[in-house]
Formats: structure tokens, C-alpha cells, sequence
């Protein structure tokens, strides 16, 4: 019996053409869009609540039948999902507000920055390189920041 496993970079292919059809789906949808993202602060636009929206349930959606299905991952390990302690304080206003600037200040937030990159927005590779420089830094600083 031939218990192999595939080579990474084959097991991670769906995962990149996934990928690339979101970068599709956001470029099309204007996701991307600076105005579109500008409009929706200004509360002069409901495209980007849509689209948020529609987000919010189809990844509910997708949590529950995970749950209910009981499905596994690449390894064959069952997906748990603990449940969700839900804090209060400083870190969901501190955290959602260094959020909100840095999407505000870019005009992207994380997952559009790479489809930019993709449609030759270069410059926000530096915006990604700032997001992955903080989530580090987080990482360093978590142990002594109140949870």
C-alpha cells in the first residue's frame, strides 16, 4: 500500500487557483476600488455592505456545515472549531480602530491588497510588508498586552 502523500506544492494548487479566482471576483465586483471603499465610509454607497454581507453569511453558512458535517483537512484531521470567548474592553476598540486607519489610510483591506498587486498596483506590496510587519510585532507583544 502506497501511503505517500502528494507533494506540497500539488496539495496547495487548489488553494492558489481558489486564490486567483477570488482575485477575479474582487476585481470584478470593484471590491478593489478605492471609490467603492471611499463611498462606503461616507455612507453614500450600499455595494460594499452587500458584499460584506453576503460574506458574513456565506462564511456562517460554510462554519456550520463544517461543524455539522464533520469535515477534515488536508492531513485527514477532523476540523474543530472551539467556541468563541467573547471579551470586552480596550482591545476590540484599539484593535478595530488601528484596523479601520490602516484600511482607511491604504484604501484596502488585507485580501484585496494582494488582488491589487495582481491587477499592477505594485506599491502595495509595501502595504501587505506593513501588515505582515504588524501582525509580527503583535505576535511579540501578545504575551504582555491584557487578553
Amino acid at each position: 500500500m502506497n501511503t505517500k502523500k502528494p507533494n506540497s506544492l500539488v496539495r496547495l494548487l487548489p488553494y492558489l487557483l481558489i486564490g486567483i479566482y477570488f482575485g477575479i471576483v474582487f476585481t470584478k465586483s470593484e471590491v478593489i476600488s478605492w471609490f467603492r471603499i471611499q463611498e462606503m465610509f461616507r455612507f453614500q454607497s450600499f455595494h460594499m455592505y452587500g458584499i460584506i454581507g453576503s460574506a458574513v453569511v456565506v462564511a456562517m453558512l460554510s462554519v456550520q456545515w463544517i461543524k455539522k458535517t464533520k469535515k477534515h483537512d488536508l492531513d485527514g484531521e477532523e476540523i474543530v472549531i472551539p467556541p468563541k470567548e467573547l471579551g470586552s474592553g480596550t482591545r476590540y476598540w484599539l484593535g478595530g480602530t488601528i484596523f479601520g486607519l490602516g484600511w482607511a489610510l491604504t484604501g484596502a483591506c488585507p485580501g484585496p491588497m494582494f488582488a491589487l498587486v495582481g491587477n499592477g498596483l505594485t506599491v502595495m506590496v509595501v502595504a501587505i510588508l506593513a501588515a505582515v510587519a504588524g501582525t509580527f510585532t503583535y505576535g511579540i507583544l501578545r504575551p504582555h498586552l491584557p487578553h
